[in-house]
C-alpha cells in the first residue's frame, strides 16, 4: 500500500507542493554553505576536499539521474551531471574500481555528493524518511560520503542485471531481498562485496546505496557543483 501511495504522490502532486512541515536542521555540525570557508577547510585538511570522480577514476561511467528528468522527482535537480566524494572515500572507490577491472567490470555512478538543499527538496515531495533522508540531520550524501552505483561490463558497456532500477521504491530494492533470479543476486553480491572490502557499507533499503565508513569525519555541505568547479 505504501508503494502505491508513493506512486500516486509522484504522479499527481506538482513539484514542491509538500514543502510545508520541513523539519529544521538539528545536526551537531553546521552545514557548510560558503565556498570560501570550504576552501579554507581543505587548505587545512586535504581529506575534506570533494573530488570529481570522473576525472579521478579511469573507466568510471556516469548516469547522474538527478541531472535529468529520469528520476523519482520527475525534475532536473542538478544543472550538471557530476559526481563527487570526499578524498578518502574517492581513494577507496578508486581502489575498488582497480580490483574490479581484472574481472572486466566497472562502476556506473547514479549519484554521490548531494547538496543539502537538494535533500530538502526530496523530502518536501516524498515526506517519508524511509525512502529519503530527513533534513533534520541531512544525508550522508550531503557529507560527500555516500555513493549510489551499479556495475557495467567494460567490454560491452552493458549494465549488469540488478534486482531493480536505481531509486526504485519496490521491496525488491532491499539489499537482502532474496526472492530474485540467481543472476541478480550474484551481481548484487559482486557490487556489495567489493565495496565492503574497501571501506563502505550497504543500507537495508537500497541495493545501490553505500556509505563510507568514516562519514562522521565530514560535515554536511550545501555547495553547488558549479561552485565546486570554479577556480579560486
Amino acid at each position: 500500500m505504501k508503494n502505491f501511495i508513493l506512486i500516486l504522490v509522484f504522479g499527481i502532486l506538482p513539484f514542491g507542493l509538500k514543502a510545508q512541515s520541513i523539519p529544521p536542521y538539528q545536526g551537531k555540525e553546521p552545514i557548510l554553505k560558503d565556498l570560501s570557508l570550504y576552501r579554507k577547510l581543505i587548505q587545512k585538511d586535504s581529506d575534506q576536499a570533494l573530488v570529481n570522480l570522473k576525472t579521478f577514476i579511469p573507466g568510471l561511467k556516469l548516469d547522474i539521474r538527478y541531472a535529468t528528468r529520469n528520476n523519482f522527482m520527475n525534475a532536473k535537480m542538478y544543472k550538471e551531471a557530476r559526481a563527487y566524494l570526499r578524498r578518502p572515500a574517492a581513494i577507496a572507490l578508486k581502489r575498488a574500481s582497480e580490483q574490479l577491472a581484472p574481472k572486466g567490470l566497472g562502476f556506473i555512478i547514479y549519484d554521490a555528493y548531494r547538496p543539502y538543499s537538494i535533500t530538502v527538496k526530496f523530502y518536501a515531495l516524498v515526506h517519508d524518511s524511509d525512502f529519503v533522508a530527513s533534513p533534520r540531520y541531512g544525508s550522508k550524501h550531503n557529507r560527500g560520503c555516500a555513493i549510489d552505483l551499479g556495475l557495467y561490463s567494460l567490454k560491452t558497456g552493458k549494465i549488469l542485471e540488478m534486482p531493480t532500477g536505481f531509486d526504485s521504491f519496490s521491496k525488491k530494492a532491499a539489499s537482502a531481498y532474496d526472492s530474485l533470479p540467481p543472476i541478480e543476486i550474484r551481481d548484487r553480491a559482486i557490487l556489495s562485496d567489493i565495496l565492503v572490502k574497501n571501506g563502505f557499507h550497504p543500507i537495508k533499503t537500497e541495493w545501490w546505496h553505500f556509505d563510507f565508513n568514516d562519514w562522521k569525519s565530514f560535515p554536511p555541505v550545501d555547495i553547488s557543483f558549479e561552485e565546486l568547479e570554479t577556480k579560486p
